[in-house]
């Protein structure tokens, strides 16, 4: 328990620990691994959200800013911010689409190549860590459960 107010459970204790609501266990997760990636990440600057921009730009080359929003899980806005400091910090180039003249397309620029790379480190540090009490088909379970979550309005829709 907790030393100011006994009664408030600590992280793992009571409706916070294995008797809780699964929602709010995924969301205490969820914030407890935010906050370790932002420690992770500060030296460089860097966010989880830009961290996670910076993947999905990565991975998918040349995409606008509402395919990242999208790839994300990150509102129109808060791409919108992320893009234009990304690009002032160097990381990011924008091209504007053929076609489209308000479209533009977001590559990563050298200088966001090699952040990304030594932000990727100290994150896959991170997850060797969450997994690190795991064989691989339980690894496996988790992540086909995560990915069930993430999708189940999908698929009913």
């Amino acid at each position: 328990m907790r030393k100011g107010n006994p009664s408030i459970p600590s992280a793992g204790e009571g409706k916070r620990g294995e008797e809780g609501y699964l929602g709010y266990l995924l969301r205490q997760a969820a914030g407890a691994y935010r906050l370790k990636v932002e420690r992770a990440l500060d030296e460089f600057g860097v966010t989880q959200a830009q961290f996670a921009a910076l993947i999905m730009i990565s991975a998918y080359p040349g995409i606008s800013n509402a395919d990242l929003a999208r790839l994300a899980v990150l509102t129109p806005q808060t791409v919108s911010v992320i893009v234009g400091n990304l690009e002032k910090a160097g990381s990011l180039v924008r091209r504007p689409h053929a076609v489209h003249g308000r479209i533009q397309h977001l590559d990563l620029s050298d200088n966001g190549r090699a952040l990304l790379k030594k932000c990727r480190e100290r994150v896959y540090r991170l997850e060797g860590e969450l997994t690190a009490g795991l064989s691989a088909e339980e690894e496996r379970a988790v992540r086909l459960w995560l990915v069930a979550v993430a999708t189940a309005d999908a698929a009913q829709a």
